[in-house]
């Protein structure tokens, strides 16, 4: 009687296996790459045939001829898709002060923005991934000086460029405007005849 009990638990058991580690992974792996091919191999972006990386990925932009993304957390040096994360540090902490108020420096010594100028927040901290790939509109147009005058182009061409990158609110009532940084950075090049 409890040999019988022990192999319809080991048939059973070999079934779920069978069934959840291997038909089920199979099926929705062939499902996700019919249906949503590109999503499922990481929404990776092209320049002449070779990835430049993810747009739903932020990257360290640094140089004064792009535009930047937000400041990321990930990693020890940031931009580390492997360490997604967020500081984890709170209002009262000292060293997230004194991280905002370097980001704010640096901000406003590269674009070269008054004291008395307000700088969105989405510009100064890392989000809770540390990946987001999008700015704020806002953020973007703070940037025109700088790219203008470092690529010789003019600042209401690339403020058209912006708007026209401009995403709006998912299904029209969540979050907020958005600019894919990645997407402008490479429209900025084609722009620019690189």
């Amino acid at each position: 009687m409890m040999w019988k009990q022990i192999i319809s638990v080991l048939r059973l058991l070999i079934l779920l296996t069978v069934i959840t580690g291997i038909v089920y992974p199979l099926a929705v792996t062939g499902a996700a790459q019919t249906l949503f091919s590109e999503q499922a191999n990481g929404s990776l972006v092209y320049i002449h045939d070779k990835p430049a990386g993810s747009s739903l990925l932020g990257q360290n932009f640094t140089t004064a001829v792009y535009f930047h993304g937000r400041p990321s957390s990930a990693g020890a040096e940031g931009y580390d898709a492997a360490g997604s994360a967020g500081s984890n540090l709170g209002p009262t902490s000292k060293k997230l002060e004194d991280a905002l108020k370097s980001n704010i420096e640096k901000i406003r010594n590269e674009d070269q923005i008054a004291e008395s100028f307000p700088i969105p927040s989405d510009f100064v901290m890392a989000s809770a991934s540390g990946l987001d790939p999008d700015i704020s509109p806002e953020s973007a147009y703070l940037q025109i000086q700088r790219i203008a005058s470092e690529r010789g182009i003019g600042e209401n061409e690339i403020r058209e460029l912006i708007t026209s990158h401009i995403q709006s609110r998912q299904f029209g009532f969540l979050g907020t405007d958005r600019i894919n940084v990645l997407a402008l950075n490479m429209a900025l090049d084609r722009l620019a005849g690189k």
